[in-house]
């Protein structure tokens, strides 16, 4: 194509697909150029994911429905599939870019890719900014008295409840300067099967607010009958919905939910200063245990069959849904870790692959946390009895007969462990491990 004579800015679409309270969106729309909109499917990402992935298939859909939005107002919305590098490259061939605006990442991948950008943008005298918009507070806002990571969550969250008082959080207005998009008409949509994308029989939940329901997440939360729980993961992971809008109704609706998206951005920060958690253990004594990862007993957990009815429901759950109840992932992946002696990075992959909400830093730091091999974690004699928990939480086993309609017939599988000597057995392996430390 002819390169055009019109010097352009470009917003790079990532982990914040709406077009509301979008901040980097905002300064691109704010600044004097018209504004190019892309998104790129990451080969680096893409190729390592099934055709059809569930969380691809979503970002699709989503982007679907904002090309549709801005098609109404005769404009376009690029998507590419390749390398970032590769693209960037292809783009300033054929444009002339004056800057490329996009929000920040935490993840390790994310910035050593945007390190990769920043650099070659350069070389072509383009500007790169970039804005924190998936999180309240950058890596550095919160810190300790002595400059360094806070390492525990509870001080942590003192800390950012009362720098988030002592503030004004700021929105942005993006939305309404969506007519500073490029107006062309001619950059055609690609299909799914162009990009190389096949459509997923899994649905995401429904994006929705409740307020009435978080008022009284407080209250009933731990149960996993009831539908107590926003189901707002995918959202905040893809910036469907915006982390501004959920904290200022989490303020004045229920402190507990806020607590959780607190818990979001503590992990996200843990992993900003200390990205080697990606694949070690944060207390790197627990690096020396002696796991068993037996096969059988790994794959008993994964299909839901290994005779604890609220783990397998749990299983059963995210092997159908591609979700699973908040209770119910502490009580998966204490069993595995610490009845099964399985080593947490292998849960925390199966979670990675199943999950419509993954998100590295969340999925890391609870499982490091059900471990106890995390900065802020359990205790590693803390281990849950999935059937006191299946007593507390599901009385009546309403939730785990929807998933285990076996159960108590002679179809249903023994137990594969037993409860007191797998907690025996975890115990000394961790002290174990502890002791050679």
């Amino acid at each position: 194509m002819t390169k055009p004579k019109e010097l352009i800015n470009i917003f790079w679409f990532r982990r914040d697909l709406r077009f509301y309270d979008n901040k980097g969106l905002f300064h691109a729309l704010s600044a004097e150029k018209p504004v190019l909109p892309l998104f790129i499917f990451d080969d680096d990402i893409i190729d390592k994911l099934p055709r059809n992935d569930h969380r691809v298939s979503f970002i699709y859909d989503t982007l679907s429905g904002l090309y549709q939005e801005l098609r109404d107002m005769g404009k376009g919305f690029l998507v590419k599939r390749g390398k970032p590098l590769d693209v960037f490259g292809q783009m300033l061939a054929d444009y002339r870019v004056h800057k490329v605006y996009c929000n920040k990442d935490h993840e390790p991948y994310g910035i050593s890719r945007d390190v990769k950008i920043k650099a070659l943008l350069q070389d072509f005298g383009v500007g790169f900014e970039t804005f924190l918009d998936h999180l309240i507070f950058d890596k550095d806002d919160i810190l300790k008295s002595d400059g360094s990571p806070y390492q525990v969550f509870t001080p942590y969250s003192k800390a950012w409840k009362h720098k988030f008082a002592s503030g004004q959080l700021t929105t942005y207005d993006s939305e309404s300067l969506l007519d500073n998009m490029i107006g062309q008409k001619d950059i055609v949509f690609q299909e799914r099967d162009q990009l190389g994308i096949t459509l997923s029989g899994l649905k995401p939940p429904v994006l929705k607010l409740n307020r009435e329901q978080i008022s009284q997440y407080h209250h009933h939360r731990d149960f996993p009958y009831r539908d107590a729980t926003t189901r707002l993961g995918v959202h905040l992971r893809f910036g469907t919905i915006g982390i501004r809008q959920c904290v200022l109704e989490a303020k004045n609706l229920n402190q507990v939910w806020l607590n959780e998206l607190i818990w979001r951005e503590f992990y996200a920060m843990i992993m900003w200063h200390y990205p080697r958690v990606v694949n070690q253990s944060f207390k790197t004594a627990y690096d020396r245990i002696q796991w068993l990862n037996n096969e059988d007993d790994f794959e008993a957990w994964k299909n839901g069959t290994t005779g604890y009815p609220m783990v397998d429901a749990g299983m059963r759950q995210l092997n159908a849904t591609a979700y699973m109840h908040n209770r119910l992932r502490m009580v998966t992946a204490s069993f595995l870790t610490k009845h099964l002696l399985i080593d947490w990075r292998l849960g925390e992959a199966y979670f990675a692959e199943k999950l419509f909400d993954f998100e590295l830093s969340s999925n890391n730091g609870g499982w490091q946390w059900s471990a106890g091999t995390g900065c802020d974690s359990a205790p590693y004699f803390r281990i849950f009895n999935p059937t006191a928990q299946h007593e507390k939480f599901d009385p009546d086993s309403s939730f785990v007969r929807q998933w285990v309609p076996e159960l108590d017939t002679a179809s249903y599988p023994a137990p594969v462990v037993e409860h007191t000597a797998a907690r025996n057995r975890c115990l000394q392996a961790y002290k174990q491990a502890l002791e050679r430390s």
